[in-house]
């Protein structure tokens, strides 16, 4: 599958087969993945915290205040991404211009996993709505949860939504 075919097909899997445990060497792909992702003076600024089995069931819990992600309990792992600190290069861009980098290296880092974990005929669904405090918690963190991201093998017959996207137009003027 090349990158184009992923960017088509992965998706945000809302319905994960309760059957099926995702093997650890994909999850040990999908997370190098990530880590080769580019990061603002390659200071790789975040953490991942992988949650299986009642961990991940407390995690799911702790994303679902106000009827939010009822699907989450239902994905065998959850990855808890946190902040890391910055290197001293990317820390004085950051302050020089005014720019959270660490956002933006967590965004491309979410990205090449979900896109590896769609590679590996895996689902995700990118969480941006939990309990900060209670996953620290649960997963014995220090710094600020940015994401989580619930994974597992999508429901057999499940439909993949038809991705409804802006115009090419409409995103893209050339100058």
């Amino acid at each position: 599958m090349n990158f184009t075919e992923i960017a088509k097909n992965r998706y945000s899997c809302r319905s994960y087969d309760t059957t099926r445990k995702v093997e650890d060497e994909k999850i040990k792909a999908i997370l190098e993945s990530a880590i080769l992702s580019p990061s603002a003076c390659n200071s790789q600024p975040y953490h991942f915290t992988v949650c299986k089995g009642e961990k991940a069931k407390e995690v799911a819990k702790a994303t679902q205040s106000m009827g939010m992600n009822k699907f989450a309990s239902d994905a065998p792992v959850m990855i808890v991404i946190s902040e890391g600190n910055y290197n001293k290069t990317a820390s004085i861009g950051a302050k020089m211009k005014g720019n959270d980098y660490r956002s933006i290296d967590i965004g491309i880092a979410t990205a090449y996993l979900t896109a590896e974990a769609s590679a590996q005929g895996l689902g995700t669904c990118i969480l941006g709505w939990f309990d900060d405090k209670k996953i620290r918690k649960i997963c014995g963190l220090d710094s600020a949860v940015r994401l989580v991201i619930s994974l597992g093998y999508a429901k057999e017959g499940g439909v993949v939504p038809t991705k409804k996207r802006k115009a090419y137009d409409e995103l893209v003027s050339e100058v």
